[in-house]
């Protein structure tokens, strides 16, 4: 009887964890839909703020959100739009949010910059990291300092990608 009870546990145990459905960290905004274009009102023809995104299945032990936006399509290399981190662990960044710890962008400025590309469509990447703790990283810190700051402590990533074209 034992082990007729324990073969059953068993499987019962297998089948859980086969049907257990995990889903991916991804994130989408409300403003634009994934390789769509991102409307005016957040580019450097518009208003100049940032999209409100949407963190679908965020793991349960994140502590802190950070965002790095660039563009990698420009003359130069990458230009960096916006590094923010520190951010809550909530499902919706809110439109133009000043939660957080702001880093330099390519300008040397610590806020969002709207995209703003000088010749053709260019690419967006809103890089989103869920991290297991609160970063020690002082507010003006760049991009790359955030990378190393957080390389250890990243528990998933996701993105979406706009573009635009003036």
């Amino acid at each position: 009887m034992k082990l007729v009870i324990l073969f059953i546990l068993t499987i019962t145990a297998g089948a859980v964890a086969f049907f257990k459905t995990d889903k991916p960290f991804t994130v989408t905004s409300s403003a634009f839909v994934e390789s769509a274009y991102i409307p005016q009102k957040y580019t450097c023809k518009g208003e100049s703020v940032s999209p409100a995104l949407l963190l679908n299945d965020l793991p349960e032990n994140t502590k802190s959100v950070a965002i790095i936006m660039d563009d990698p399509d420009t003359k130069k290399g990458t230009f960096v739009h916006w590094v923010v981190w520190n951010l809550p662990p909530v499902e919706s960044i809110t439109e133009n949010t000043t939660s957080g710890m702001h880093g330099k962008n390519g300008k040397g400025e610590n806020k969002y910059i709207g995209p703003c590309p000088p010749d053709g469509v260019h690419r967006y990447f809103f890089k989103v990291y869920a991290l297991d703790q609160m970063l020690t990283l002082p507010e003006g810190s760049d991009k790359k300092a955030l990378e190393k700051a957080m390389k250890k402590h990243i528990i998933a990533q996701a993105q979406l990608m706009g573009l635009y074209k003036k």
